[in-house]
């Protein structure tokens, strides 16, 4: 398998079929002209009746076709190779090697275990056929040596046939270095080439100039030409080169590379991709409107490639055109509903192509599949962030009754999932149903979290934290910091998601005027965070390094905040002023500074007619010119999408009254207002 993969991989010692006699006993090895064309005409039988079935077009018949020949042009060459290596035979043993190959690479999507070995076999036959020992050599000094000192007129042709099948394996295993080299000795060529159109790596150029050998009129036939496969490799060889450009963030290049493959040879579906390619590149580039333009053009070859959809949305979103993005969204869902059809794994007319020669981890992680689930969850948060609440609440509810389905609709956590934990989609979902005041039903759907997390949770969640256990910042708000056992983390999260339940359930039935309930669901929000004993290191000396080390914690002391100003505004309704000071005393302990619980404060304060106390209050505010908005976030550090309506309203509009009668009193008093 190594050898496989690493171009100099060594020949193994124990090729050779038959032990090496004479150089006139090789050259007269065959048994007879009778037995080499009995073997050409079945080789010419195979590859013409191949040919003939490529109207049939791919699918389960040329499948069946193809390993048909495979097998069949194993058994010849088993029964060519049998024999010792002789110059006669040579052409027609290449041929056969070559169209054997080509099935085998072409049957299993890609390289086959072995394909380098036999490839390596073939060359050490033809330098035994010539008097000179192969054994011991590189893949990459074989071909140096058979190329170099393997000179009849007649294996040129059969030779450099199987060198473009020997690029087409380095290049799919990213050789690119050793394609680089093959090529050179093909091409007779000593140094670097110059750069073609001024732009041009070596690699293409040698391609271009690489002359493919004229096939005789009685030579073997071929099941795939070496003149396509030259074009194939060229493509490839630009695809490949592009796409790591990309990955590695040259994106000049790689642009005029991808640009470049989609000048070449290949089939609808590559075509797609490499235009899809080019609008990620332009887009990363800062020109969004170039990368929609080759994003249209992609779907327009191809509309099955929804890589292009997906991105095309990405692109709307840069720009800001909602609509479109939601469209864009609504069609990628449509398709994805459908069954996805097969790629074709079998073209009767190219066994070699460029979907099985590249092969990176951006070409992978781009054109993945998404998952239905995702784009709906997709299109429920881009409505609730663009304020089309109804209809973020319908994809909601759409994707909740998907997710209840069954595990076909689960789709598997990674780091590039769209979706977020099954619980935070919940949660979501609530909010958006009390923004549309459907409160009884964002009741219910925050009593299913509450009932699957009641058993999850722990009397005592302990967790002590340090500096340095933070790590790198999460990429979702409520992550867990990596410093955090798994265990821990979890639990950690069972403990948010339930709390913002009561949250919502308490806001929901303040809504509806049942503030006995609303303080019941905060008072339950605010024990369940009671659980939670964050125990600081040393090292952290302020809440802004807790939140540093632990990002949950920020989460956490906001969910504090609004349960303690529901509660107290509660306790306001029901005429239980002291209780409702309490709590939002407590908030504003909770959170130094904050905006709403300062205003919440005031008003219970002067309510209670503790003037001075109200007075040196808004003069503390004053004094700390505190943001006008205090629910802002730091960059790259959200909260979470279900607390987002929560804090937008927490903020108690401008009392102008209170505001003068505070004025007066500090006038009066003799104190600056």
């Amino acid at each position: 398998m190594a050898q496989r993969l690493h171009p100099r991989g060594r020949a193994r010692s124990g090729e050779r079929s038959r032990p090496r006699g004479s150089k006139r006993a090789r050259r007269e090895a065959p048994s007879g002209a009778g037995c080499l064309r009995a073997w050409t005409e079945e080789n010419d039988g195979l590859a013409g009746g191949w040919r003939a079935s490529r109207s049939s077009g791919p699918g389960r018949a040329a499948q069946q076709a193809a390993r048909r020949c495979r097998l069949a042009f194993d058994s010849l060459l088993r029964k060519i190779q049998g024999l010792p290596a002789a110059l006669p035979s040579l052409s027609l043993e290449l041929t056969v090697l070559y169209n054997s190959l080509l099935f085998a690479v072409s049957e299993s999507d890609g390289l086959v275990e072995g394909e380098g070995e036999r490839i390596n076999h073939g060359l050490i036959r033809v330098l035994e056929a010539c008097g000179v020992s192969g054994q011991d050599l590189s893949t990459e000094e074989l071909w140096q040596k058979v190329l170099q000192d393997v000179t009849p007129e007649e294996l040129c042709a059969p030779l450099h046939r199987l060198g473009a099948l020997q690029g087409a394996v380095w290049l799919a295993a990213n050789c690119l270095g050793s394609v680089t080299g093959l090529f050179r000795l093909l091409s007779d060529t000593k140094g670097p080439l110059p750069c073609a159109h001024g732009g041009e790596n070596e690699l293409l150029a040698l391609l271009k100039a690489w002359s493919v050998p004229v096939e005789g009129d009685t030579s073997p036939l071929v099941v795939q030409s070496t003149k396509d496969l030259k074009e194939i490799l060229w493509t490839s060889a630009a695809f490949l080169q592009g796409l790591q450009g990309l990955e590695a963030g040259n994106l000049p290049a790689a642009l005029s590379l991808l640009q470049a493959a989609a000048s070449g040879f290949c089939s609808k579906r590559v075509l797609a991709q490499i235009y899809t390619c080019i609008g990620c590149c332009t887009q990363q580039m800062g020109k969004p409107q170039t990368a929609l333009q080759h994003l249209k053009r992609a779907l327009q070859v191809d509309f099955q490639c929804l890589s292009a959809l997906s991105q095309a949305a990405l692109v709307y979103r840069q720009l800001g055109e909602t609509d479109a993005e939601l469209e864009a969204l609504a069609l990628l869902y449509k398709a994805l509903e459908t069954p996805a059809q097969e790629a074709v794994s079998i073209d009767p007319c190219f066994l070699i192509r460029t979907e099985l020669l590249v092969h990176t981890p951006a070409l992978a992680s781009l054109f993945s599949r998404s998952h239905p689930s995702e784009v709906k969850y997709l299109l429920a948060q881009r409505c609730l962030q663009a304020g089309r609440v109804g209809e973020a609440v319908e994809h909601y509810l759409d994707l909740l009754a998907l997710l209840q389905e069954g595990p076909q609709h689960q789709v598997p956590l990674h780091g590039r999932s769209a979706l977020p934990r099954i619980p935070e989609v919940f949660l979501e979902a609530a909010s958006a149903l009390e923004q549309l005041g459907r409160y009884q039903d964002a009741i219910a759907v925050c009593e299913e979290i509450i009932s699957r997390t009641g058993d999850l949770i722990p009397e005592t969640l302990r967790i002590e934290l340090d500096s340095g256990a933070g790590g790198e910042a999460p990429g979702r708000a409520g992550s867990p910091s990596p410093g955090i056992p798994p265990q821990q983390r979890e639990s950690l999260r069972c403990i948010v998601w339930r709390a913002a339940a009561y949250l919502h359930q308490g806001r929901a039935w303040t809504r509806l005027a049942e503030s006995k309930e609303a303080i019941t669901r905060f008072t339950r929000c605010l024990n369940v965070l009671l659980r939670v004993q964050l125990v600081s290191a040393a090292s952290i000396h302020s809440s802004e390094e807790m939140t540093e080390a632990l990002p949950e914690a920020k989460v956490l002391q906001k969910i504090r905040l609004l349960a303690l100003l529901g509660r107290g505004s509660q306790f306001q309704e029901l005429g239980r002023d002291k209780e409702a000071l309490m709590n939002f005393q407590h908030s504003l302990q909770v959170c130094p500074g904050d905006p709403a619980a300062t205003s919440h404060l005031l008003r219970a304060l002067w309510k209670l007619n503790r003037r001075q106390e109200a007075a040196a209050l808004w003069q503390k505010r004053h004094a700390d010119a505190a943001p006008a908005d205090g629910q802002q976030e730091a960059p790259g550090r959200p909260y979470p999408l279900y607390l987002v309506s929560c804090l937008k309203q927490v903020n108690l509009p401008h009392d102008e009254a209170l505001a003068r009668n505070l004025q007066d009193y500090l006038r009066t008093s003799g104190q600056d207002p």
